[in-house]
């Protein structure tokens, strides 16, 4: 088939240009890693095999939990409150959604929904 779909390969999160390098250092501390690209029009992250890019926001916007997007963690509870104690804001507290799953969000300083998740049934 050649329209197979892959998967998952880069999540963005918008931030005013103003607010760039602050937000590059900010991402670097909470996902403990430095960018592999970084440029005025983007940053990029690898994050265990999967992109994730901050951009500069061209046109100001209300950011809305319209999508969320989860990163895999070990231990959610462990990092929701490892996201907070760095700046982040929680929006849903960890919660067990069945089985041994389970999911989080927070908000960066710049609004931007962050989901965090525990799921031992997940294999890339």
């Amino acid at each position: 088939m050649k329209n197979k779909i892959l998967g998952l390969r880069t999540v963005i999160y918008k931030i005013s240009p103003a607010h760039l390098q602050e937000a590059k250092a900010w991402y670097s501390k909470v996902f403990q890693t430095q960018p592999y690209f970084d440029a005025p029009y983007y940053i990029g992250f690898n994050i265990g095999g999967y992109e994730l890019g901050l951009q500069p926001e061209e046109l100001k916007s209300e950011k809305t939990p319209n999508v969320s997007c989860y990163w895999g963690v070990e231990n959610v509870e462990e990092t929701y409150h490892f996201f907070i104690a760095n700046g982040a804001t929680g929006f849903e507290v960890p919660e067990n959604v069945g089985g041994e799953i389970v999911v989080a969000t927070v908000k960066d300083p710049w609004n931007n929904l962050i989901g965090l998740i525990y799921n031992p049934e997940f294999q890339l």
